[in-house]
C-alpha cells in the first residue's frame, strides 16, 4: 500500500527532536512505507474550487544534527493525499481557524484528516474539558472583572489563564488576599475585553504532577501517562516551562476520566488526544497537537507514534 501522509506543522527546522511529537508519528510513517509530505500553513490555499497545497516531500532521521530533509516545491490538490496530520500548534488564533476552514473544505474534496478540523475547531482546548462538569475542578469562565474577583474569593487559591495559549504560557497562581489580583485579571482580560479561565487550584500538581495522558480513538495509548512536574518556584508542570515529565501508571480514577470523554472523541474524530489530569480531575483536554509521545517513549518502551499510525493506516483500508 503506498500511502502519501501529508503533515502540516509549524516549520520543521525550529522543532526540539527529542520532544516534538510530530517527528515521532512522522519517523513512525515512515519506517512503515508512507511517502511524507510536508506543509505549513501558509503553504495551503483555495482557488476557484480546490483547495491546493504547496507540498514538499519530506524525508526524517531520529539525528538532532539533521533531521529532515525537503524536496523542491509541487503544487497539488490536497485531496491528492490520502491522508494529513494536522500538527499546528497553538495559539488558537483566527489565521488557526481559517485553517480549519479550508482543511473542511479539503475534506469534502476527499481528504482524510486527522484530528478533524471542524472538531479541533469546535474543541477549545480550555473550555472543551466543560462538556464534562463531574470531571474538571470548580471553574468560571468570563471576562466579567467582578465575577473573576467573586470566584477568588472563594478558595483559598485559583488558577487564571487564556482560552488561547500554550506550554503554560501566561498561566498565573492567585492567593484569596493576593494584591496583585487586580492587576492580573486586568491583564488576562485587556481590561474586561478577553474571556480567561479561572479554576480551583489543585495542590497535587506540587506531588503528583500535571498527567498528559494520550489518548488513541478515546482509549488510553500505553497504562502510563507522564507527570509533569514543576520546577521549584513554579507552579506549572508544561515541559515547555521547564516542567520535570515523569512516566507514572495510570489510577483507576485516571481510566475512569478517559472512560467519561472517550466516546464524546471517537463521536467528533478527534483520534488523537492529550487528557490533562490534576490530582482526581481534567483540566485541560488537547486536541491540536499533544505531546509527551517521546518521553512516554523512551520512560516505557512503548512506540505510541508508531500505535497511531497503525491506527490511521487501519482507517484508509
Amino acid at each position: 500500500m503506498n500511502i502519501q501522509l501529508g503533515v502540516v506543522m509549524d516549520s520543521i527546522s525550529q522543532i526540539d527532536i527529542a520532544k516534538d511529537s510530530t517527528l515521532a508519528m512522522l519517523l513512525a510513517a515512515q519506517q512503515r512505507g508512507c511517502q511524507l509530505v510536508y506543509l505549513e500553513p501558509t503553504d495551503i490555499f483555495y482557488q476557484n474550487g480546490t483547495v491546493f497545497g504547496q507540498m514538499r516531500a519530506l524525508q526524517v532521521q531520529d539525528d538532532a544534527q539533521h533531521w529532515f530533509t525537503l524536496s523542491t516545491l509541487q503544487e497539488q490538490p490536497l485531496a491528492s493525499l490520502d491522508v494529513l496530520l494536522l500538527r499546528k500548534d497553538p495559539p488558537f488564533n483566527m489565521e488557526y481557524i481559517y485553517l480549519t476552514y479550508l482543511l473542511e473544505l479539503a475534506q469534502q474534496q476527499g481528504l482524510k484528516v486527522v484530528n478533524d478540523p471542524r472538531s479541533v475547531r469546535d474543541a477549545n482546548e480550555k473550555l472543551f474539558a466543560a462538556q464534562f462538569p463531574h470531571c474538571c475542578p470548580p471553574t468560571l469562565v468570563t471576562r466579567d472583572p467582578a465575577r473573576l474577583r467573586a470566584f477568588i474569593g472563594q478558595y483559598p487559591c485559583v488558577i487564571a489563564k487564556p482560552l488561547d495559549g500554550m506550554g503554560g504560557q501566561s498561566i498565573f497562581r492567585i492567593e484569596q488576599q493576593d494584591p496583585n489580583a487586580a492587576v492580573i485579571l486586568e491583564t488576562l482580560t485587556h481590561q474586561g475585553h478577553t474571556t480567561v479561565m479561572l479554576q480551583q487550584y489543585l495542590p497535587e500538581i506540587m506531588t503528583t504532577g500535571d498527567k498528559r495522558i494520550l489518548l488513541i480513538n478515546g482509549e488510553p495509548t500505553i497504562d502510563h501517562g507522564l507527570a509533569r512536574m514543576p520546577q521549584p518556584g513554579d507552579v506549572r508542570g508544561n515541559l515547555a516551562a521547564g516542567g520535570r515529565g515523569i512516566a507514572q501508571p495510570l489510577t483507576e480514577r485516571d481510566r475512569w476520566l478517559c472512560q467519561q470523554v472517550g466516546p464524546t472523541l471517537r463521536q467528533k474524530n478527534l483520534m488523537f488526544v492529550g487528557l490533562d489530569v490534576i490530582g482526581d480531575y481534567i483540566t485541560e483536554i488537547n486536541v491540536t497537537s499533544p505531546t509527551c509521545i517521546r518521553q512516554l517513549d523512551a520512560q516505557c518502551g512503548a512506540d505510541i507514534g508508531g500505535d497511531f499510525i497503525e491506527f490511521i493506516l487501519t482507517l484508509l483500508d
